[in-house]
């Protein structure tokens, strides 16, 4: 038989390929400068600027409304996550009517939702208020106490709570750090920190004792009214001249 030949199939056209397009790749920004790493504050602009501070408000007054210092411990463990404004709404009508630990536990967790319920998380603050207050009565004989240890072992109370009631009852200079202070002594470099306690530890440092009083309703303030988190008011900023912020509008 003859053999049957195949002619080979012919080679098709090498079709070049598409180089690809090169990517355009954005501009790195230009990291934006540490705020540790900033030019620190010195004593004398650190006591100017609390001079300012004093001669626009010479005697600051915390915004949560209270009679004695078992009602001002009340309403600062009511106010976590919640706005002072919303918590006095809802503690006039309570504190007339339970404005000691006694008056509290005779009132009931059942009624004191009632009087609270509008403020978030109220169930577990009934829950405890109501246990705060009995362990006042029993280890405390029915006062608050004195010491910051002492506070915070009460239900619902941690150390802003301590701070805040020391200094505003008692007159203690402590430094109360609340989400305010935290991003004013960041953002304006007065005593940068990563956690609440940082801050607190850094502004007790740097801030001069005949400030101290009054020195956290101030911050508190500054940060509530002026500078703010979203869109701070540089433009009316008392100390805006001194105020580390890259970002300022002034």
């Amino acid at each position: 038989m003859a053999k049957i030949t195949r002619k080979p199939a012919p080679r098709k056209a090498a079709v070049p390929k598409k180089k690809a397009k090169p990517v355009a790749t954005k501009p790195k920004a230009p990291a934006k400068k540490s705020l540790k790493a900033m030019k620190p504050w010195t004593p004398a602009e650190v006591h100017e600027v609390f001079s300012r501070f004093r001669k626009a408000n010479p005697e600051p007054k915390g915004e949560l409304e209270h009679v004695n210092p078992f009602t001002l411990l009340v309403a600062v463990v009511l106010s976590a996550q919640a706005t002072d404004a919303g918590v006095n709404k809802a503690t006039r009508a309570l504190f007339e009517v339970a404005d000691t630990p006694q008056k509290m536990l005779d009132l009931g967790e059942e009624r004191l939702r009632d009087y609270i319920k509008t403020i978030g998380l109220y169930r577990t603050k009934a829950k405890n208020v109501i246990a705060l207050s009995a362990k006042l009565l029993s280890e405390f004989g029915g006062q608050v106490p004195r010491t910051r240890a002492e506070i915070e072992s009460l239900p619902g109370a941690g150390r802003k709570t301590a701070n805040v009631v020391l200094n505003m009852a008692f007159g203690e200079h402590t430094m109360a750090v609340d989400t305010h202070v935290f991003r004013v002594g960041n953002r304006t470099g007065l005593a940068p920190g990563k956690t609440p306690l940082e801050v607190e530890l850094g502004l007790e440092k740097v801030i001069p004792a005949e400030f101290m009083l009054h020195a956290h309703h101030w911050l508190i303030l500054h940060g509530r009214y002026t500078c703010l988190a979203r869109k701070p008011r540089c433009e009316v900023c008392l100390i805006n001249d001194l105020c580390r912020w890259p970002e300022k509008t002034v």
